[in-house]
This record gives structure tokens, C-alpha cells and sequence, in this order.
């Protein structure tokens, strides 16, 4: 059977932090297939700190300044998203805006005068 791989409480958040950079990255790049292939890596990275018998890293004033470091690059990412989840819901209501009128027209010049 495959080994299991442990890591250290850091070296979950270090990893944590740049995942968390790889996303703003890809965000910015609107590489939304890879933005959502990293959210589902971040999330399984949580899941295993939740795991964590203490907490010791988290508390001390390294892991204090690493989270403080991810903090405004959490801000941004959920502005992004939502930004580009508004942006998302526009093109489509302008594309069946564009279908609806494509339809109505195709009836209208299909029609013997």
C-alpha cells in the first residue's frame, strides 16, 4: 500500500500561503480552470490543519504573521471571484439576450410579406 505523507503544522501553512498566491495569480489571469483545481487543493490543505493535534504554529508569532500575510490576499481573491462571478452572469444574460432576439428576427424574416 502507498505511504502516507505527514506534514509539519508549517509546513501545512506554508503550502497554505502559496496555494493561496497561486490563486491570486490565476484569478488574475481569469485561468479559471486552474483557480478552481487550486480552491479544491486549498480546501484539502484546511482540512488536514483542522486535523492537526494542536495548534502550536498557528498561535505563535510566525504562523500569526504567515495568516496575517494570506488575509489580504483572501480579500482579494473574494473580490475577484465575485467580481468575475457579476461579470460571468452579464455575458450570460447579454448572450440569451442576443438568442432571444436571434429568434424573434429569424421568425420575422422568415415570413412571406
Amino acid at each position: 500500500m502507498g505511504k502516507e505523507i505527514r506534514f509539519t503544522e508549517k509546513e501545512l501553512w506554508e503550502k497554505y500561503l502559496v496555494v493561496t498566491q497561486e490563486l491570486l495569480k490565476f484569478i488574475n489571469e481569469e485561468d479559471i480552470d486552474t483557480f478552481l483545481t487550486l480552491v479544491d487543493q486549498r480546501q484539502q490543505l484546511m482540512e488536514m490543519l483542522q486535523k492537526t493535534p494542536t495548534h502550536e504554529f498557528a498561535d505563535s508569532p510566525e504562523g500569526k504573521d504567515l495568516r496575517e500575510k494570506i488575509k489580504p490576499m483572501d480579500m482579494q481573491i473574494m473580490y475577484k471571484a465575485r467580481s468575475w462571478l457579476n461579470k460571468s452572469k452579464r455575458n450570460n444574460t447579454t448572450v440569451r439576450g442576443y438568442d432571444s432576439f436571434g429568434l424573434a428576427s429569424s421568425s420575422m424574416f422568415n415570413r412571406e410579406y
